[in-house]
C-alpha cells in the first residue's frame, strides 16, 4: 500500500468547501510547475485584499514558508512543513497560541494551505531507511505553487486599480487648483458671471469627496470638477479676447485710455481723461489733479526705486504704481474701484504716497478702499496728502543740509 494524503481535518473541525477546493487545486497542479516562494509570498501580499487573507495570517504564512528549507517549490516534492505549535509562533513573532491556530484556520480557508493531518492530529514526519523523509503530516504549501498564477493575476489588477486611483486622485487636485485661481482671478478682475453661484456648485462637487474615496466614488467628481473648469476656463477666455490688449510692451499702458489725441498735451495735463478700462463707464466724481509730475516724484521719491525704466511721464507713473500697489498687498479689484472713482494718475499718485508712509499704514488694501469711498462722495482728493509728504520731504532735506 502506498502512501496516504488525508485530505480531511483532525478531530471536531468539519470539512468545508475551501479544504476541498484546495485539494483539487492541487491535484490539478502540473508537477513541473516551480515557483520561487519569497516572490509568490509578495505578491500575494499585494493581492492580500482580492484573495481575503489578513496581514496577522501572512506572518503565519511567512512563518510556514522559512520551516521549508528549498527557496524554489516544484509541485512535485514534498511541499509539507510540519512545525510544532511552539515554533511556529515563534518564527510568527511570539503569537499566542489560540491567535496563531485562528490565523492558520485562515490560510486554510483562503485556499493558500491544505491540511494533511496526522491519524493523531500532530504534525511530525516519517523518515525511511536512508534518513529521507518517507511521509510527513502537517501543512501542504502546494497551493501556493497550483494557483501562482491567479495571484499574479490578482496583484495586477490591484495595481492597475491603485495606479488608476492615484492619476484620479492627482486630475482632481489639479482641477481644484485650477477652479480655485480661475474663481479669485475673475473676481479680482471683474470678469462679468455670476461667480457667487460658481463658487457654490464648486463647493457642492468637493463635498462629496470622502477622506478615503474608491475610483468608483472619485470618478463622478472628477466629472464634475472638469465640467466646471471647461465652464470658467471658456468665461475667462472670452474675457481676454473681448478685452484683447495692443501690442505695446508695456502691461499697464495698455490699459490707459487717452480722449486728447495730443499726446503732448496729456503729458502737460493730467486732469485730461487718463482711465483704466477695466470698467468702460467715466466715474462720475473725476477727480482733477493739478500737480506737476516733477512735484509728485519730490513728495514721494520712494517710488522711483520700484520704476522699471525710469519715471519720465504720467504714464511710467501709472506702470510703477500697478507695480508697487502689489509689493504692497493691494488687490486688482481694489485698485480697479479706486481708478474708477479718481482715475488712473491720481491712484497712482495715492499710491505713491501710500508707499512713502508704508511704515504707518497697517493695512493698504483696506486704506485704499476706505480712501475710495470717500473720493466716491467727494470727500477726499490726494492734494491734501500730497502736499503734508511735501512739506515733510523738504523739512528732511533742510535737516539733512543744516
Amino acid at each position: 500500500m502506498g502512501v496516504v494524503l488525508s485530505s480531511t481535518p483532525f478531530g471536531r473541525r468539519a470539512l468545508s468547501f475551501a479544504m476541498v477546493a484546495g485539494q483539487v487545486t492541487a491535484d490539478e497542479c502540473p508537477p513541473e510547475t516551480t515557483i520561487n516562494k519569497w516572490q509568490a509570498f509578495r505578491t500575494i501580499c499585494e493581492a492580500k485584499a482580492a484573495i481575503g487573507v489578513t496581514d496577522r495570517s501572512l506572518v503565519v504564512l511567512n512563518a510556514l514558508l522559512s520551516f521549508h528549507p528549498e527557496t524554489d517549490l516544484c509541485a512535485g516534492d514534498d511541499l509539507i512543513v510540519f512545525p510544532s505549535n511552539a515554533q511556529l509562533a515563534l518564527r510568527a513573532h511570539g503569537m499566542a497560541p489560540a491567535t496563531l491556530r485562528r490565523h492558520l484556520a485562515v490560510l486554510v480557508e483562503c485556499g493558500l494551505l491544505v491540511r494533511r493531518d496526522s491519524p493523531n492530529g500532530k504534525r511530525y514526519a516519517r523518515k525511511g531507511q536512508g534518513g529521507s523523509i518517507e511521509q510527513a503530516f502537517g501543512f501542504d504549501l502546494i497551493p501556493l505553487v497550483a494557483r501562482t498564477a491567479e495571484f499574479a493575476r490578482l496583484a495586477n489588477d490591484i495595481r492597475a486599480e491603485r495606479r488608476a486611483l492615484q492619476l484620479c486622485r492627482e486630475r482632481i487636485t489639479l482641477y481644484r487648483r485650477d477652479i480655485a485661481k480661475m474663481l479669485s482671478f475673475g473676481r479680482d478682475d471683474n470678469v462679468a458671471a455670476d461667480w457667487n453661484r460658481l463658487q457654490v456648485e464648486y463647493q457642492a462637487i468637493i463635498a462629496r469627496l470622502p477622506r478615503t474615496a474608491t475610483l468608483l466614488e472619485l470618478e463622478p467628481c472628477e466629472e464634475g470638477l472638469a465640467a466646471l473648469t471647461a465652464k470658467l476656463r471658456n468665461i475667462l477666455e472670452t474675457h481676454v479676447k473681448s478685452k484683447k490688449p495692443s501690442a505695446n510692451e508695456s502691461h499697464f499702458e495698455r490699459h490707459i485710455h487717452y480722449s486728447n489725441p495730443n499726446p503732448d498735451e496729456v503729458e502737460s495735463h493730467p486732469s485730461a481723461h487718463v482711465e483704466a478700462i477695466t470698467e468702460p463707464t467715466t466715474p462720475k466724481n473725476k477727480i482733477v489733479t493739478d500737480f506737476s509730475l516733477d512735484l509728485v516724484l519730490k513728495a514721494c521719491p520712494d517710488i522711483t526705486d520700484y520704476a522699471r525704466n525710469g519715471i519720465s511721464r504720467w504714464g511710467d507713473l501709472i506702470e510703477t504704481a500697478n507695480l508697487v500697489r502689489s509689493a504692497l498687498g493691494v488687490t486688482l479689484d481694489a485698485w480697479n474701484h479706486a481708478n474708477q472713482a479718481m482715475g488712473a494718475v491720481d491712484t497712482a499718485i495715492l499710491t505713491a504716497a501710500m508707499l512713502q508712509r508704508a511704515g504707518k499704514i497697517s493695512n493698504p488694501g483696506g486704506y485704499l478702499r476706505s480712501l475710495t469711498e470717500k473720493a466716491r462722495s467727494g470727500n477726499f482728493t490726494v492734494g491734501p496728502a500730497l502736499m503734508a509728504l511735501l512739506r515733510r520731504q523738504n523739512g528732511i532735506n533742510e535737516t539733512m543740509a543744516a
